[in-house]
């Protein structure tokens, strides 16, 4: 047992109303440089929908992430190389087929304001012409990071969500005829992945993850803007700098972490969806996680997260230089508690086998709980009654299981038993007791899942410990780094101090 430590955030989908307070926090903070117009570290998505950029999950297009291939994983990216995985690589330096253009994100643009100021005397209004920042010349707008918000810009956009793809054309016309009250949102952020795809796909070792938290960063001195890294990220997380030739992305505002303040986004958040804690992890099990059975692989990826409390957890951490102060923020640690006390918060698309570190609880649309005897069960069969469902089982399990139904059933089953809990302590028209039972749990467990879910402080939201850096690289960075090997999202190349 290897333990290290990663951080890690939880988003709730329950409560995000969609407001991109979190987009304009970090927007305002991070990038509103020459060349970042276009990008938004952290955006926020009406699902059903196409996403930002356009149909970013369709990996068929794109080829992010990592395929499993006799039993070894290999990036998509290369695929078509076939055995020469080396040569696609230098290929693909000068060709790369598989980028997403401008046009998937949007032409950032001005206006020419001249035609305003300038315009002679006319019965005609004058109009500011927009005009590309890239090129200078006129550009007609066709998009934008918001243009399906709310399903605003066209059914279409919610239609030609890939995650449609499991349901049947009769399912998909029954979806569609309430179409407009059939959405929430998918806040997103980059997920600072285990196993990030990221970071192997730089040809030039500019990407890597930072020993003491495994956040992921971009060397700006070492980038020469091969863009292997957009490529390679499955969730199109990691934007290229038109003006200054350089790859950028979140960087989990780690200034701030470092001095206990929680990042932009979090610390903004309206509907306070957003919590953030470390967790402990097995490394030596992370390759065999990232590269078993599509249908195993979220619980595999949850058994690789260790308890804090256990004493021979807390001796391989000591020995590996993990702090006391480390140790006690993993025990106190809401996102462990979501994924690990609670079983609620889901992995996004672990079919990419990235391992990613950001988790959600999935939005409880109305979905009716049948009582049966003692205790409640979901109607499996959503399709039966308009009033049953908003969205299908088999949505939500493309998004957050890699498909495994089961997971996300189990998962609903909680939030609901959650409800059925609390209305039977405040309105008292039911009993409780076969609640707690059918999900295994304590009064006290449920009175606290009812607290960090619904009434949680600050600091039981974030919990967030001193990250010293000059500690941590020293007694860290050669034995996390050094052991990696190819096929696993590491560089051996890492700046000290970069």
């Amino acid at each position: 047992m290897d333990v290290r430590v990663h951080v890690s955030m939880v988003f709730n989908l329950d409560k995000c109303i969609g407001c991109h307070t979190c987009s304009i926090s970090c927007k305002n903070i991070w990038t509103d440089r020459e060349g970042t117009e276009y990008m938004w570290w952290n955006n926020v998505e009406t699902r059903p929908g196409t996403g930002y950029p356009i149909k970013w999950e369709d990996q068929e297009k794109f080829r992010g992430g990592w395929v499993k291939e006799n039993g070894k994983l290999r990036l998509k990216l290369y695929q078509w190389a076939g055995s020469l995985e080396r040569i696609g690589a230098l290929l693909s330096l000068f060709y790369n087929p598989f980028l997403p253009s401008i046009d998937a994100y949007y032409h950032p643009w001005t206006y020419a304001y001249k035609y305003l100021f300038d315009a002679p005397l006319s019965d005609d209004q004058p109009t500011a012409k927009p005009i590309s920042l890239i090129s200078g010349e006129e550009v007609e707008i066709k998009g934008g990071p918001n243009w399906d918000d709310d399903l605003g810009g066209s059914p279409l956009y919610a239609y030609n969500d890939p995650n449609l793809g499991p349901l049947s054309k009769e399912e998909k016309e029954m979806l569609f005829e309430i179409e407009r009250v059939v959405f929430f949102y998918l806040p997103r952020i980059c997920n600072h992945c285990m196993n990030a795809p990221c970071v192997s796909a730089c040809p030039s070792g500019a990407m890597y993850k930072r020993a003491e938290d495994g956040i992921v960063l971009v060397n700006q001195n070492h980038c020469r803007g091969w863009r292997m890294c957009i490529a390679g990220c499955p969730y199109k997380k990691v934007y290229y700098n038109w003006s200054t030739g350089k790859a950028e992305k979140c960087i989990l505002c780690y200034p701030r972490l470092e001095s206990g303040q929680a990042p932009a986004c979090f610390h903004s958040c309206v509907g306070r969806i957003r919590y953030f804690g470390v967790l402990l992890y097995d490394y030596s099990r992370v390759e065999e996680v990232a590269n078993s059975d599509l249908n195993e692989i979220v619980q595999k990826q949850f058994d690789i997260i260790l308890d804090p409390y256990d004493p021979k957890v807390i001796e391989a951490a000591k020995k590996n230089g993990i702090t006391d102060e480390i140790i006690e923020a993993a025990q106190k640690s809401p996102v462990y508690k979501f994924i690990k006390k609670f079983r609620v918060a889901l992995p996004l698309h672990p079919e990419y086998r990235t391992l990613p570190m950001l988790f959600y609880v999935p939005p409880l649309l109305p979905i009716k709980a049948n009582k049966a005897g003692d205790t409640f069960e979901i109607d499996m069969d959503l399709f039966t009654n308009i009033e049953k469902y908003r969205l299908p089982i088999k949505y939500f399990a493309s998004m957050f299981s890699a498909g495994n139904e089961k997971i996300i059933t189990d998962v609903f089953k909680r939030l609901i038993g959650l409800r059925l809990y609390r209305r039977a302590k405040t309105v008292g028209d039911t009993e409780y007791l076969s609640v707690l039972k059918e999900l295994n749990m304590s009064e006290e467990d449920m009175e606290e899942f009812f607290y960090l879910t619904s009434i949680a402080k600050f600091e039981d939201r974030f919990v967030i410990p001193s990250f010293i850096r000059e500690i941590k690289v020293e007694q860290l960075m050669e034995p996390l780094y050094y052991k990696a090997k190819m096929g696993f999202a590491m560089r051996q190349k890492i700046e000290r101090g970069g």
